[in-house]
């Protein structure tokens, strides 16, 4: 057999006439990765429950305190609070399982030298982070499908019944779990260490939480602290959300008086691509006394 016939094979022969096997495809490699990120999340079964619960909780509170004593008003069109509720909490959870739990668990892993040393093994960056987006896509999937059905059979919350609803949440979802998943790799390298990576990474998202409409509605909400949520991504998906699980009337409400489904893809795009750029410039496999 020629050297070109045997190298094209899963086996190759080194200078010394070793046989040495080749590496899996990086896309087999991350799946792999990822297997492993899911069996250590299910492991810690406090992080996984209390990751499920959270957005569920503080639903089933907001929906309890407010009730249909409180309905929200706009257009024309009456909600209750737990519909008016639910897309800030799905748009939360997005963040939640993207954002904030690549960028505590990657700083976690670099602290303790696990970077350091998968670093030192023949598994591909680009398999390292698929298997981190493996983890993200599962998790706020089940987190929203968990959300969701706990909306419509507790709370009575009526769910789109129409194609064109569920594109929008399609898209936005995937291009918010996107942007949070990238955003939450960059922002990993801020934390100095894995002991401050929760306060450093949980403040900004618990402030935008505040500031966003998630936890009140927008007209509640001072213009400029608004503008000032408008420049991150939270807001365009928790708005992106509003859009399909609100009546259309309901854009009234909205400070621009529409949905700005342009607005919300172009903005949560140029975090993805600002966030890839920098984290790709940026990112460390080793603490910062680590050399």
């Amino acid at each position: 057999m020629s050297t070109t016939a045997s190298t094209a094979g899963l086996d190759r022969r080194d200078q010394r006439g070793t046989t040495v096997r080749k590496l899996p495809g990086t896309l087999r490699l991350g799946l792999v990765r990822g297997g492993v990120e899911l069996l250590q999340f299910v492991r810690e079964r406090d992080l996984m429950i209390f990751g499920f619960a959270y957005p569920i909780l503080m639903l089933a509170i907001f929906a309890t305190v407010f009730g249909d004593d409180d309905p929200i008003v706009a257009g024309g069109v009456t909600v209750s609070f737990a519909q008016y509720f639910l897309p800030g909490m799905v748009a939360t959870g997005v963040m939640l399982s993207t954002y904030q739990t690549l960028a505590i668990s990657i700083a976690i892993e670099r602290d303790d030298g696990t970077l350091k040393r998968l670093r030192a093994t023949p598994l591909p960056a680009t398999s390292y982070f698929l298997g981190k987006v493996v983890l993200s896509l599962t998790t706020v999937l089940v987190q929203t499908a968990l959300l969701l059905a706990v909306a419509a059979l507790v709370f009575d919350v009526p769910l789109p019944d129409d194609a064109g609803h569920w594109v929008t949440f399609a898209w936005v979802f995937v291009l918010g779990t996107a942007t949070g998943a990238v955003v939450g790799v960059a922002y990993s390298s801020v934390p100095r260490s894995g002991r401050s990576a929760s306060a450093v990474v949980v403040t900004p998202i618990l402030v935008l939480q505040f500031t966003s409409g998630v936890f009140f509605p927008v007209s509640q909400i001072p213009g400029w602290m608004l503008d000032l949520s408008s420049l991150f991504p939270l807001k365009w998906i928790a708005q992106g959300m509003r859009s399909v699980f609100l009546p259309d009337a309901m854009a009234a409400a909205e400070p621009s008086g529409a949905w700005q489904h342009g607005a919300t893809a172009a903005v949560l795009a140029a975090w993805l691509l600002v966030a890839l750029v920098v984290g790709t410039r940026t990112f460390r496999w080793r603490r910062h006394d680590d050399g």
